[in-house]
C-alpha cells in the first residue's frame, strides 16, 4: 500500500463521483477535448474509454493509499454543508464497506465502456449513449460514497433514468415495456423509501449516517423504527430485487442490450443490498431485528424460486433464454446476500458483502458471454443456441466455450472460485444467528438455501451441457472464437473471481472490521 495524505485521498474520491458526470458533459461538446477518431461517433466512444479509464485509476489509487490497517473508520472523508435548513450537507467517505463496491462499479464500468467502443448496441447515436453510461456510473458510485441520507437517496434515483433509456432505446425485442416496468417498479419503491428516510432524519435531528449508525436507535422509539424499516426496506428489496419484488428484473436483462445487463446485475442490484448494510441495520437495529425473521424467509423463497425457474428454462424443449435464464439466477443469489444480512451477525453479514462482489463479477461476466454468443449467433434462445453450436461450443470455439463453462462453475458455488465464500458464510450466519432471533426458524431457512445451491449446480450444469457439450460434426462450420477487445473485456472478471476464490482474506480483511464495529454501534 501507498502513502497518499488526506487531502489527495479527497480529492481522488470526489474525482471518482464527480468525475464521470463532467466527462458526461464533455460528450455533449461537439468533439471531446482532446480526442480524435475516424468519425465523431468513435471519438464519443473513445472518450467514454478515457473517462471511465481514468474513474478506475482514481479508485486503484484510493484503494492502495486507504488506510488497511484501520478498514472500519471512514476514511477520505468531505463534510460540507450544503442545505443548513435542513442539515444536508455534502458528506462524503469510504470504509471497509464501501471500497470493495467503489472499485466494482469503476471496473465494470470501464469494461463495458471497452466493450462498448468496439462493439456499439445497435441503437441511436454513441453520443447519447456515453454521456448515459457515464451518469448512471456516477450515481452508483455517489451511492457507495455519501454518507448523508437525502444524498443517498438522491444518488440512488440517478441511475434510474440513465438505466431506463439503455434499454428502451439500445434494447432489444420488448425493450419499450421492460423499461417502464423497471423504472416504474424501481420509483414506486423508492417513493416509499424517502418516507422512511425523511421519517428516520425528522425524528433523529439529522441525516448524517455516521451520526445516526453512532447512535444506534438510541434517539428512535422502536415504534418509529419499525415503520422506517419497513419503508427503507421496500425501496431497497425492490431494487435488490427480493422475491417477490422481482418481476422487473428478467424483462430488463432480456431486452437490455449486454453492457446494460452487466451494469444492472453487476453494480445496480447491489445498491439494494448495500443499503441494508449501511442504513437500515446501524440506524434502526431494533426495527431491523423485528423484520429479520421475514427477510430471511422472503430470502430462502427467493433462492429456491429463483432455482427452480432456471431449471425450468434450462431443460430440453422449453422457451428458454439464456439472459432470462441467468436474471433468474441473480434472485437466487441475492437471496443468499439478504439471508446473511438478515441473520445479523458479522458471519453472515461478511458472507453478504462477500458475494455481493462475487455476484457482481461473475454475473457480469456471464452476461457478457451471453451478449457474445447472441453477437455470433443471432440468439439467446437455448434451443437456436444447441442448434448453431451443435452442443458443441467446445468444439467450434473452444476459448468461448471454456470461459462460459468457468463462468457456470464459478456462479454454482465451486470451491475455490469467489461464488463458493460468500454463499457458505451467508449459511453459516443462519446457522447462528444473533441472539435474539429464533435459532429454529433460521436453521430451516439454512437447509432450505443449502438445497438451493444443489439446484443451482443442476440448472448451470445444463445449460453448459445443452450448449457445449457434443460431438462436433466433421463439416461443422466453426464460431468465431474469442476476440481481443472481449479477451481485454474478460480477463480482469476471470482473474479476480480466481483471486478472491483462493485469497478470501483480501476481501474479508477489509469488511470484516468495519461490520464488526457496525453491529457494535455504528461506523466512526
Amino acid at each position: 500500500m501507498i502513502d497518499i495524505s488526506e487531502s489527495v485521498m479527497q480529492f481522488l474520491l470526489a474525482f471518482v463521483v464527480v468525475g464521470p458526470l463532467l466527462g458526461a458533459a464533455a460528450a455533449l461538446l461537439p468533439a471531446p477535448p482532446g480526442l480524435k477518431g475516424k468519425s465523431p461517433e468513435q471519438a464519443v466512444l473513445r472518450h467514454g474509454v478515457t473517462v471511465t479509464g481514468a474513474v478506475l485509476i482514481a479508485a486503484i489509487v484510493l484503494a492502495l493509499g486507504f488506510d488497511h490497517g484501520h478498514p472500519s473508520r471512514m476514511q477520505a472523508t468531505t463534510d460540507i454543508s450544503w442545505i443548513p435548513a435542513l442539515d444536508v450537507r455534502i458528506h462524503l467517505g469510504i470504509d471497509g464497506i464501501s471500497l470493495p463496491l467503489l472499485v466494482l462499479t469503476a471496473l465494470l464500468t470501464f469494461l463495458s465502456a471497452l466493450y462498448s467502443y468496439f462493439k456499439m448496441p445497435a441503437g441511436p447515436s454513441p453520443k447519447a449513449f456515453v454521456p448515459l453510461l457515464l451518469v448512471l456510473e456516477s450515481g452508483t458510485l455517489a451511492t457507495f460514497a455519501v454518507l448523508d441520507l437525502l444524498l443517498f437517496f438522491l444518488a440512488f434515483e440517478m441511475v434510474l433514468i440513465p438505466m431506463y433509456f439503455l434499454i428502451a432505446r439500445w434494447g432489444g425485442e420488448g425493450r419499450a415495456a421492460a423499461a417502464w416496468k423497471f423504472i416504474l417498479y424501481t420509483l414506486l419503491g423508492s417513493v416509499v423509501m424517502l418516507l422512511g428516510l425523511l421519517l428516520i432524519g425528522l425524528k433523529a435531528g439529522t441525516f448524517d449516517m455516521v451520526a445516526l449508525a453512532t447512535d444506534n436507535g438510541r434517539s428512535l422509539t422502536t415504534s418509529v423504527q419499525v415503520i422506517a424499516v419497513l419503508a427503507i426496506g421496500i425501496g431497497l428489496a425492490v431494487k435488490t430485487p427480493m422475491w417477490p419484488l422481482h418481476t422487473w428484473l428478467p424483462d430488463a436483462h432480456t431486452a437490455a442490450p449486454t453492457v446494460g445487463s452487466v451494469l444492472l446485475a453487476g453494480v445496480l442490484l447491489k445498491m439494494g443490498t448495500y443499503g441494508f448494510v449501511r442504513i437500515l441495520l446501524p440506524v434502526a437495529p431494533d426495527g431491523f431485528h423485528t423484520f429479520a425473521p421475514y427477510l430471511a424467509a422472503f430470502a430462502v423463497v427467493g433462492i429456491i424460486y429463483g432455482s427452480l425457474a432456471c431449471l425450468a428454462l434450462a431443460k430440453q424443449g422449453a422457451k428458454g433464454d439464456l439472459k432470462r435464464l441467468i436474471a433468474y439466477s441473480s434472485v437466487g443469489h441475492m437471496g443468499f446476500v439478504l439471508l446473511g444480512i438478515a441473520s445479523t451477525t458479522p458471519t453472515g453479514v461478511n458472507g453478504a458483502l462477500f458475494a455481493n462482489i462475487a455476484h457482481g463479477l461473475i454475473t457480469g461476466l456471464l452476461f457478457f458471454l451471453v451478449g457474445a454468443l447472441k453477437d455470433r449467433t443471432g440468439s439467446t434462445d437455448l434451443d437456436t443456441l444447441a442448434e448453431e453450436t451443435g452442443a458443441a461450443l467446445y468444439g467450434k470455439a473452444p476459448r468461448l466455450g471454456g470461459l462460459l463453462a468457468f463462468g457456470a462453475v464459478a456462479s454454482l458455488g465451486l470451491p475455490g472460485l469467489a461464488g463458493f465464500w460468500g454463499e457458505m458464510l451467508a449459511l453459516f450466519g443462519a446457522f447462528r444467528p444473533a441472539a435474539d432471533l429464533h435459532r429454529g426458524a433460521f436453521l430451516t431457512f439454512m437447509a432450505i438455501a443449502a438445497f438451493g445451491t444443489l439446484l443451482t449446480a443442476a440448472y448451470m450444469l445444463v445449460v453448459v451441457r445443452r450448449v457445449c457439450m457434443g460431438a462436433l460434426p466433421q463439416d461443422a462450420p466453426k464460431l468465431t472464437d474469442v476476440h481481443a477487445y472481449e479477451f481485454a473485456a474478460w480477463t480482469p472478471l476471470v482473474a479476480l473471481t480466481v483471486v478472491a476464490g483462493l485469497w478470501p482474506k483480501a476481501l474479508l480483511g477489509l469488511t470484516d472490521p468495519a461490520v464488526q464495529q457496525l453491529l457494535a454501534g455504528g461506523t466512526r
